[in-house]
């Protein structure tokens, strides 16, 4: 029986590496790959910006699958990059939302267009370096189930990928720690178990999202009125994408105690200042829906976990069709800064049943 192919999105770093090494362990017919998404830029600037998409990302990969003994490509994907992560990184912005670019790359550039050039070579499966597993329930549908440690666990940036992607994709570090990939990856000496995770958002590592959104969109960002819940203007404000609901440094207002953005309107270009209990809401409504473990709500309620950012922790909720591609969240304790553009996924357990972006 021929070996199947897989090929693995190689980032450099020591996670997609130990991938590569266990399902090559496990007998898959190995291909490296390692996608080219920064924009055109000198040398000093890519390496500088380093993350998953700078040139040292591909020396260390291809040091890794020279180690590991597999072949190892660079594919080019820019325009997909642009086209579905920095210009939906803009627009969001510029709306007054709060973007995931982590999502929209883990769809669209990392799946949709690896798993199809992916497939057009031949191969039967994409694999990366998440912590997370996916499992095929009895009714037939693939899931994702959280990683075997909490500390690291993926699923949320993943909630969006379709059936198909899923039913093509394995992710063998999963079932893994932290600290047991590395030492994973220190006994068979690669050059990686010890590098550093990437943190910040790849294409912007000095952190100023403002000055990125400007350099990147055509339309005119100017300074705005601060006003509180009841329309009062209290200040200028640098414009709306220095901020995000929740966010109480960089204000520079002098109001004798705390005060929070609670919403952004990009129609009046006005930043809304309200107190500490008025970042707290018990329902939110979302849209873009994807299911996963279910195909849907179909007209029913369904009590679940819910998530609304990466490093939140879940809380109970009430989940119920709104209206025609919209699910109304209710939770059981008010939550703090829910925020338009981000995500909000499902739990029924250790399994994703869905999620979609936050209104």
């Amino acid at each position: 029986m021929d070996k199947k192919k897989v090929v693995v999105g190689m980032s450099g770093g020591v996670d997609s590496s130990v991938a590569a090494y266990l399902l090559k362990e496990a007998g898959y017919d190995v291909v490296g790959v390692t996608m080219q998404i920064w924009q055109d830029e000198d040398q000093t600037a890519q390496e500088e910006n380093g993350g998953c998409c700078g040139l040292s990302a591909v020396d260390d990969a291809r040091r890794v699958a020279w180690e590991l003994d597999i072949p190892y490509y660079v594919m080019n994907f820019k325009q997909e990059f642009k086209d579905h992560v920095i210009d939906y990184f803009v627009d969001e912005y510029v709306q007054g939302k709060t973007p995931n670019p982590c999502i929209a790359c883990n769809r669209y550039v990392k799946w949709e267009s690896l798993l199809k050039r992916s497939l057009d070579i031949g191969a039967d499966y994409i694999a990366t370096g998440h912590y997370a597993q996916i499992e095929q329930l009895p009714s037939g549908r693939f899931a994702l189930k959280k990683s075997a440690t909490a500390a690291k666990d993926q699923t949320y940036a993943l909630y969006n990928l379709t059936q198909y992607q899923l039913s093509h994709t394995l992710m063998p570090v999963g079932q893994y720690t932290k600290d047991e990939i590395r030492e994973i990856a220190a006994k068979i000496n690669l050059n990686v178990a010890n590098k550093p995770d990437s943190q910040e958002i790849c294409f912007i590592p000095d952190h100023d999202y403002a000055r990125f959104i400007s350099e990147n969109t055509d339309k005119e960002l100017v300074p705005g009125n601060f006003v509180d819940l009841d329309g009062n203007v209290i200040g200028r404000h640098k414009g709306i994408t220095h901020y995000t609901v929740g966010q109480r440094k960089g204000l520079n207002l002098s109001m004798g105690h705390p005060v929070f953005v609670t919403a952004i309107r990009p129609e009046t270009n006005e930043v809304v200042i309200g107190n500490s209990e008025d970042v707290f809401t018990k329902q939110l409504r979302c849209d873009k829906l994807n299911w996963m473990a279910i195909d849907g709500l179909h007209g029913k309620e369904m009590q679940v976990s819910a998530k609304i950012r990466y490093s939140h922790k879940g809380a109970l909720c009430t989940i119920s069709e709104a209206e025609e591609g919209i699910v109304e969240c209710v939770f059981e304790e008010p939550q703090r800064a829910v925020t338009p553009g981000q995500a909000v996924v499902f739990y029924d357990g250790d399994y994703v049943i869905g999620g979609g972006t936050i209104l």
